[in-house]
């Protein structure tokens, strides 16, 4: 038997079913805070490295996706930001969860880091963190939060990885994103899965999000379209660039409206192109 276990049957064994409950609810909170102070005092000397941050705060994208983040976000570093993260984590456990938003504001010394959250998790906000508790299609909840945060650098979709979430968000969100900003979309297998709305029969089918975002690569080269009917979007004009990973997208907003010498007004200049 181990010393902690001895301890606890000796303090049990002395205390009434009521004390005990008190004292080990006190000794749980006793102990987080230890290893939050412990956590807090290795964090600086992994300032620049988001892989052994994410370590650290335990949060599941450690080495799976901080690699690609940190070549994607590094040029934020050590600028007044804004992450808006959807999805805390820690299902309706009001205390658990927030290991991202933590590996977000150590990484981002001068962030200011945002989450929402189907639950409550207000009971995690701290210094440079704020939680909003809403869904991520309601647009109506997502016109409030970013109008009182204002225009964001960052968008992390890391929520429910419902298909039809995802594509939703995305429409809400990205037009709330300044230009050079970025939009993630975490955990993208779910596309491929029956109970995430996703198909892995029908690859072409337009309700999965894998399917949604192949849609945008069009976007990119909208200029190029000779189709005189065609018309424009807001995603034509405003996505310039895209990254695939396993699982992982991110995607560029800025102006996209470069013109062509070949097309113009989605007409092909040169005969017998189209």
């Amino acid at each position: 038997m181990s010393i902690y276990n001895i301890t606890k049957d000796f303090i049990k064994k002395r205390l009434s079913a009521e004390q005990w409950l008190i004292f080990r609810e006190k000794w749980f909170a006793f102990t987080k805070t230890l290893r939050n102070l412990l956590t807090e005092l290795k964090a600086p000397f992994m300032f620049g490295n988001l892989t052994k941050l994410a370590r650290l705060y335990g949060t599941d994208k450690a080495g799976v996706y901080t690699q690609h983040y940190m070549n994607h976000l590094q040029k934020f570093k050590n600028k007044k930001i804004k992450i808006l993260e959807i999805g805390v984590g820690g299902y309706n456990d009001p205390k658990s969860g927030g290991h991202s938003l933590r590996t977000w504001k150590k990484y981002f010394p001068f962030g200011k880091i945002y989450g929402v959250d189907i639950y409550d998790k207000t009971a995690l906000q701290e210094r440079r963190i704020k939680i909003y508790q809403g869904s991520q299609v309601d647009r109506e909840f997502l016109e409030l939060v970013t109008n009182e945060i204002g225009p964001l650098d960052i968008v992390i979709d890391d929520g429910s990885h419902q298909s039809e979430h995802i594509i939703e968000s995305f429409k809400i969100l990205f037009p709330k994103l300044k230009d050079g900003g970025i939009y993630v979309v975490e955990d993208l297998g779910t596309s491929y899965w029956k109970a995430f709305g996703g198909d892995s029969k029908n690859l072409n089918n337009p309700k999965t999000a894998m399917n949604f975002i192949k849609s945008l690569t069009d976007c990119l080269n909208h200029q190029e379209i000779a189709d005189e009917n065609y018309i424009d979007t807001y995603f034509d004009n405003n996505i310039v660039s895209m990254h695939s990973y396993r699982s992982l997208v991110f995607i560029y907003k800025g102006d996209n409206n470069g013109k062509t010498g070949l097309v113009k007004d989605h007409k092909c200049l040169i005969e017998n192109w189209t």
